[in-house]
């Protein structure tokens, strides 16, 4: 490599697509097999990211593909088990099915390390709320006449 690619970079490099970026924009747009596409190529540039691997998840699970989503949302966490994302997402698609105790496990799961940032504290207030639901759900279910009295 010459000096002046070591210094300015050559222009591959600076020509390459941020397939991750490309993929949240176009799920932000609605675009959802389009970010699919893009989050592969991304998985190539660093494949077993748990990150994209995430946001591959949750396209699948816009598009309808909900046990793609979930396989790979439990093949994150075969790898990360402390991925909160996964343990949302997969919590999530627990409830949707029905699979209340599964979807509890996730959902403690998610708060015991919950994620920081913007809209974190939104995924935070509702996984809380759900579990809170589900806890009395369950509660009035282990009652005798199974409404409390």
């Amino acid at each position: 490599m010459s000096i002046w690619n070591k210094l300015f970079g050559s222009a591959a490099e600076s020509d390459q697509v941020d397939y991750y970026r490309e993929g949240l924009g176009l799920l932000r747009e609605g675009k959802f097999h389009e970010a699919l596409t893009s989050f592969r190529l991304a998985l190539k540039d660093s494949p077993g990211d748990p990150v994209v691997l995430q946001q591959i998840a949750i396209a699948y699970t816009r598009i309808g593909m909900t046990e793609e989503a979930a396989k790979t949302y439990r093949h994150v966490l075969k790898n990360k088990p402390d991925a909160s994302g996964a343990h949302y997402g997969l919590a999530f698609i627990y409830l949707r099915g029905g699979q209340h105790e599964d979807a509890e496990r996730h959902l403690r799961a998610f708060l015991e390390s919950p994620p920081d940032g913007g809209d974190a504290q939104e995924h935070v207030a509702h996984a809380r709320a759900t579990l809170a639901q589900l806890r009395g759900e369950m509660f009035e279910q282990d009652l005798p006449d199974g409404h409390g009295g």
